[in-house]
């Protein structure tokens, strides 16, 4: 499956901050930073709803939010780029 993941985490504290990164780091066990808050991930069902219980352990719901759109299986292969933003590349291993 292919999700597109987007946060927003509240950093006007401390506990704020700690979250943020930790969302981050997060999303980057499981999919590729696109940009500052967005991520793409290809994975299964079961991958995504180990990150989805990770994800829930770190934010603030009442301070945070946290978007997934679910792709249809090709759709970041079809993106277009504009700028600076180089296509991800999803069919290589995360971890070399």
């Amino acid at each position: 499956m292919e999700l597109l993941i987007t946060y927003d985490v509240d950093t006007t504290t401390p506990a704020g901050e700690r979250r943020l990164r930790r969302v981050a780091k997060a999303c980057e066990a499981y999919g590729l930073r696109v940009q500052k808050s967005v991520f793409e991930v290809v994975c299964s069902d079961v991958q995504w709803q180990l990150m989805r219980h990770r994800l829930l352990g770190i934010i603030d719901p009442d301070h945070d939010s946290i978007r997934v759109y679910r792709l249809h299986a090709g759709t970041f292969s079809g993106a277009q780029h504009l700028g600076h933003s180089p296509p991800a590349p999803h069919d290589t291993p995360l971890i070399y």
